[in-house]
């Protein structure tokens, strides 16, 4: 996906196997240009205060660069107070199918998951 010297491997998030697979085969199905990277974030906004950010991106200055499984991964250094030791899951039961997120920092999380407050 990209090469970089200061690539950091002891990430401060987990990707299990089930979400790797499904990220690497939306990597590969919607055709993400080369040199771009799994970015996880947060932004303001949600029900609960802040929601995540899950896509892929190029990295940028203020970003931190991880290697996780097969994917670089992208976050910026100030969203790691929030993130720190997040797990992010592939979800595919008959009621609920996608990427869920298990935060420990949230104090609060809505009903929809996609959306906390710390």
């Amino acid at each position: 996906m990209t090469s970089n010297a200061s690539i950091d491997t002891s990430a401060p998030i987990k990707i299990t196997d089930s979400a790797q697979v499904q990220l690497k085969r939306l990597y590969e199905e919607k055709h993400v240009p080369e040199g771009h990277g799994l970015r996880v974030g947060i932004k303001g906004g949600g029900c609960s205060g802040f929601s995540y950010i899950l896509g892929f991106d190029e990295k940028k200055e203020k970003d931190d660069e991880y290697q996780i499984g097969e994917l670089t991964v992208y976050m910026e250094k100030s969203h790691a107070l929030y993130l720190i030791g997040i797990e992010i899951d592939w979800l595919d039961g008959l009621n609920n199918r996608g990427f869920i997120f298990n935060n420990p920092n949230a104090k609060e999380t809505c009903g929809c998951g996609t959306s906390f407050s710390a």
